[in-house]
């Protein structure tokens, strides 16, 4: 057994990330200046646009007890995994940090239980990754650097990322295609770090995007890879966080649909349309604000209320594609419409677990 200081696997995940310089321009858990700056003014203190918290939460005994030291070794299941620096360790009033980073302080919240069921305490300062954990995903996951090389290896310019955390329905499928049209390559990134109870595993949304790409998309034109870190559910400031990691993979575009990010009836359907919108001169990646498909048998196809008149004159022929409603056919055993989810996609994932069942 190492000595040091024990973390969890979410932990280890924002580790690994900030390690990979997936979190540009941060390079270690936040101290106080950047958890303040990020928390009020969605800017780190440079000036540098940073939306969501990320730190180092523990107990006030644990957090006192790294007072004084220079380096701290990150232990995680045993194994020595990394150094920390600790140069601020605070708290915070946690009701209020969550009313302004996720909208509310209601427990209600998936991402603002997460945040009080952490520590109140934290340590912030520069990391090292010293032992990358095998993982146990059923797809490799790249680096940034590596994506960055495999984007310069297949001549790709101009790249358009796609955040997902599901099993591909017809009107994400639409998005893609739409975003298809004005960049060299998509690179599907779906996120499997901690989600809720309900939420697609890894395993399906792997299998469904396989069947896609390899029956339905010119394979030279689409990439995947995956993104282990977690669903903070945080709506237009987590659309921000999406398109700031993107860039830092190497994406020179990001989709941002209806509800990004969104959980429940917390944002307004186009929020995140507007604060990418506030801040996208300083994200450095063009933002693609696409609005949110639908299938119309009227039109008999998929539109969005950009191209179909028929939501206001003939909203019986609108079919609403959700995220939340495809999980509420599956759960209950049932196989969505073709025209809401390809045959081969309900096929591909039903040979898999579908749903996480525990917080993992």
């Amino acid at each position: 057994m190492h000595d040091g200081l024990t973390i969890d696997r979410n932990q280890y995940l924002e580790l690994e990330k900030l390690a990979w310089n997936a979190f540009l321009p941060l390079t270690g858990f936040m101290n106080e200046d950047e958890f303040r700056g990020t928390v009020n003014n969605m800017r780190l203190p440079d000036g540098s646009v940073f939306p969501l918290p990320v730190v180092l939460a523990l107990n006030q005994a644990t957090a006192e007890g790294l007072r004084g030291k220079s380096t701290v070794t990150l232990v995680y299941e045993g194994q020595a995994v990394g150094t920390l620096s600790p140069e601020s360790i605070y708290t915070c009033d946690k009701n209020a940090v969550a009313k302004k980073v996720y909208g509310t302080d209601s427990s209600d919240h998936p991402g603002a239980a997460f945040f009080f069921s952490q520590g109140d305490w934290f340590v912030g300062g520069p990391v090292t990754l010293t032992h990358r954990v095998p993982s146990d995903l059923p797809f490799q996951e790249l680096r940034p650097d590596e994506t960055r090389d495999a984007f310069r290896k297949k001549g790709w310019e101009t790249i358009a990322g796609f955040q997902t955390r599901n099993v591909p329905h017809r009107a994400h499928e639409y998005l893609q295609r739409v975003a298809m049209e004005y960049v060299d390559g998509l690179m599907i990134h779906p996120l499997i770090g901690w989600r809720k109870p309900g939420d697609y595993t890894p395993e399906s949304i792997v299998a469904g995007y396989q069947v896609l790409i390899d029956q339905f998309y010119r394979q030279d034109r689409v990439f995947m890879n995956l993104l282990s870190t977690n669903m903070r559910y945080a709506g237009p400031r987590e659309a921000v966080f999406h398109a700031i990691v993107r860039r830092n993979y190497g994406c020179t575009h990001f989709i941002v649909g209806r509800d990004h990010a969104g959980v429940g009836n917390y944002y307004e359907k186009y929020a995140a349309h507007q604060l990418t919108q506030e801040l996208e001169a300083d994200l450095g990646i063009t933002i693609m604000r696409l609005h949110g498909p639908y299938y119309c048998a009227r039109c008999d196809g998929i539109v969005t209320e950009k191209t179909c008149p028929h939501e206001v004159t003939d909203p019986d022929a609108v079919h609403h594609i959700s995220a939340t409603d495809m999980r509420n056919i599956l759960s209950g055993g049932q196989e969505p419409p073709p025209h809401l989810m390809r045959k081969d996609i309900v096929s591909a994932v039903s040979k898999t677990t579908l749903f996480i069942d525990t917080e993992s």
